[in-house]
């Protein structure tokens, strides 16, 4: 007995806008029906009691604390960078741009 059937088949392929040809509904209703029987064999798996999850192992937050610290002092930083203008690191133009 086939789970799901030709005509099923092309009801979603109406749903999902797929025009099919007969030959593809034919074909998608057989591996579809391979599908649904395969998930019905894990459904006949004796898990009672085993509750369901979504990893094998217990996920937990791996970050640190997110705790604010003092940056760098600004005229430390000027001070070790080649150039400054106007509170800003200077570099060579690599643009042939006019200022605006």
């Amino acid at each position: 007995m086939t789970a799901i059937t030709r005509e099923e088949v092309a009801h979603l392929a109406k749903l999902a806008r797929l025009d099919l040809s007969a030959t593809e509904l034919d074909h998608y209703a057989e591996q579809l029906d391979v599908i649904l029987q395969s998930v019905a064999r894990i459904s006949e798996v004796a898990a009672d009691g085993i509750p369901p999850t979504s990893h094998p192992v217990p996920v937990e937050n791996v970050f640190r604390d997110d705790i604010a610290k003092p940056g760098l002092d600004r005229a430390e930083v000027f001070a070790a960078a080649p150039a400054t203008e106007d509170d800003r690191f200077r570099v060579p133009r690599i643009l042939d741009e006019e200022e605006a």
